[in-house]
């Protein structure tokens, strides 16, 4: 999103939001077990799958193929849903992502001003930062000074910052830069490289060498 862009959010869709939403989510959470509409193996089941099958490694793997792959990466960008599918990873939460790359002259950010919508099949469960409403604010209002005071990435005026709004509709997803001295690393090799915090655009990998990284 830039600037000025219009949230395209269902309401219904969304909950008013509140000043700590996992608190939320907690007494929910509570209430549904209490009035024996959910189990607590069934909330355990789910955590364990995003904990284990589902997360960043997945967008790591994407990640690493499109540094490997120029044609996969050129798909990536146009497609980012159906690119994505083909590695196997899509979902309720995934039906329409959008990849913006980075370059030496841009910087891509991703967040939810309303909620929490977040790209799951590539990325996991988001952190708790990403759902709290300061980051939903701050990072839209003042990027440069949100991504420097918030998670210590300084970035040079010379770099321009694009900021995505996800939505019920569409997920947003960044592909990193390739770091240095990558050269003749395998996917594999690469993917663990990539961190969630890369593919959500608060770590910058562009310009830092693979040393830096492991």
């Amino acid at each position: 999103m830039t600037d000025g862009q219009e949230h395209d959010h269902d309401d219904r869709d969304h909950p008013v939001p509140t000043d700590d939403p996992e608190a939320r989510a907690r007494a929910l959470q509570s209430l549904l077990v209490e009035k024996e509409k959910l189990s607590t193996d069934a909330v355990d089941e789910v955590v364990s799958i995003y904990e284990e099958e589902v997360g960043p490694m997945n967008g790591a793997e994407v990640v690493a193929r499109a540094w490997s792959d120029p044609d996969y990466r050129e798909w990536l960008l146009e497609d980012g849903t159906a690119a994505i599918d083909d590695l196997g990873y899509t979902g309720v939460q995934g039906v329409d992502i959008e990849v913006k790359e980075n370059s030496p002259g841009t910087h891509n950010v991703i967040v939810c001003t309303l909620c929490s919508c977040y790209p799951w099949p590539v990325l996991g469960l988001p952190p708790t930062w990403y759902k709290s409403p300061p980051y939903r604010s701050k990072i839209v209002k003042r990027p440069r000074r949100t991504l420097r005071e918030e998670f210590d990435l300084d970035l040079s005026e010379d770099v321009g910052i694009d900021v995505w709004d996800s939505s019920s509709e569409i997920r947003y997803m960044v592909l990193p830069q390739r770091p240095e001295g990558t050269e003749g690393m395998s996917e594999s090799e690469l993917a663990d490289l990539v961190t969630r915090d890369s593919m959500i655009g608060v770590e910058r990998l562009g310009g830092r060498r693979a040393g830096e990284l492991a």
